[in-house]
């Protein structure tokens, strides 16, 4: 049997993390998961052109669909920390970097990594 190419394992994990997160916070309808596979597809492109790049990439396909979704239909996910105040999405934490964690910006805590929202 021939080994998992790395970068279809690494979009395959980031692909599933961010699933996760969406069912948690009960947003995966068909359009959102659309928008999973147009972020899994354009990282792929993104990470041939720069392999050393393959550990970001569940962060990154994160932050594309956080991105896509709020030109769509609003802020993702919102931040369960906070009582106060706007309502406010989560940040992915680091913005470029392995091991993404959704972190909320204003109160200065991790929530969850990416995958593992509740």
């Amino acid at each position: 049997m021939d080994d998992i190419d790395p970068l279809e394992q690494a979009l395959h994990a980031a692909r599933a993390l961010v699933l996760a997160d969406l069912a948690a916070r009960d947003v995966a309808a068909a359009e959102v998961v659309s928008m999973v596979e147009e972020a899994v597809t354009h990282r792929r492109w993104w990470v041939e052109q720069w392999p050393e790049g393959i550990t970001y990439v569940a962060g990154l396909v994160a932050q594309d669909v956080q991105d896509a979704l709020l030109e769509r239909y609003g802020r993702w996910p919102l931040c369960p920390v906070c009582f106060s105040g706007d309502p406010h999405a989560l940040d992915v934490e680091p913005e470029l970097g392995p091991d993404p964690h959704w972190v909320c910006g204003k109160a200065g805590v991790v929530v969850a990594p990416v995958g593992g929202l509740k």
